[in-house]
């Protein structure tokens, strides 16, 4: 089912263990992705160590924290941290429904990117559910301007990621990204393009907990006058390309593929949330839409286009 986009739900054919460390607490994690029912949506159900758990949903309204990563938290002390990658390579790849069983309260950042959950979703496979699979689809533009920072949503027919960030430093300075992102772009584009830091920042983000994890091996590391690690790049704009990875991510907490363009610039985890916060607080700017129940699409790329032209509007 690589590349695929249905009609029908998703979730993962088979279970996926993932063991690594968190990129800031630096604590040790091993985390299952199983298969779920439809309409489970995305959720993580974090271990405790009485036997019992929580279970978070992968849904905006949790957003607890915005610094550095992402954070979900149910407003009783539970929470779970750096959701981003794992979430964009689910969102990224098609997969609808995943229970995601964690035993700590951050994800393994792996090696900084979102290509070893691509590597072992393909390794599991996919499954078609019965449900017909429901997009958000953006009925008007919403824009945030933060502090420098614009986001902006706008009506379009699949989903459009356009991405610019701007750092002094001439290692980075001004890159842009526009890409239309299905299971192949996400793959091809942006999977494998790592997180980054800066060398001057380290201790100041040790003090602050941060960071804890991170290391040559989980980390593109940028020093006064190049990039530390000794292999160098993924891609030569690999900065916005993660910037890319982010915004899917943050973006799959929506709670169903977006059928939208999204513009950022100079942008992260706080204005991506912010945007998000602000679609759903206008009952006019975006409508649930779902694929037919009763007609039969098989074998078939079924498009973001195709979703949005022909399925019916459903605020339910």
């Amino acid at each position: 089912m690589k590349g695929f986009i249905g009609a029908r739900q998703t979730t993962l054919a088979d279970e996926i263990s993932l063991t690594g460390i968190g990129v800031h607490s630096g604590a040790p994690v091993s985390m299952t992705l199983c298969p779920a029912d439809s309409d489970t949506g995305l959720r993580f159900h974090i271990s405790k160590d009485d036997g019992e758990g929580v279970e978070i949903v992968a849904d905006q309204q949790w957003v607890s924290g915005v610094t550095l990563c992402t954070v979900l938290g149910d407003g009783n002390g539970a929470s779970v941290a750096t959701v981003e990658h794992v979430l964009a390579a689910l969102r990224g790849l098609g997969v609808d429904n995943v229970l995601i069983e964690i035993d700590s309260g951050e994800v393994p950042i792996m090696d900084g990117s979102a290509a070893p959950f691509v590597e072992a979703i393909d390794e599991a496979g996919l499954t078609e559910l019965d449900a017909p699979r429901r997009f958000l689809k953006v009925l008007k533009p919403i824009c945030v301007e933060d502090n420098g920072a614009v986001g902006e949503l706008t009506p379009y027919n699949g989903f459009q990621l356009d991405v610019e960030i701007d750092f002094e430093t001439p290692l980075i300075g001004l890159q842009k990204l526009t890409l239309d992102l299905n299971p192949g772009s996400f793959r091809r584009d942006i999977a494998r393009a790592r997180t980054f830091g800066f060398m001057k920042d380290v201790e100041q983000l040790w003090a602050a907990g941060l960071a804890l994890g991170a290391s040559l091996d989980n980390t593109v590391a940028i020093g006064e006058d190049r990039v530390i690690n000794r292999e160098g790049l993924r891609y030569d704009d690999e900065f916005v390309r993660h910037k890319a990875l982010d915004a899917v991510g943050d973006l799959a907490l929506a709670g169903a593929p977006i059928l939208g363009a999204y513009r950022t610039r100079r942008g992260g985890h706080r204005l991506n949330a912010l945007v998000l916060k602000a679609l759903f607080a206008d009952s006019e700017a975006w409508a649930m839409v779902e694929a037919p129940r009763y007609r039969e699409v098989r074998h078939a790329e079924l498009s973001p286009s195709l979703a949005a032209a022909h399925f019916a509007a459903d605020r339910s």
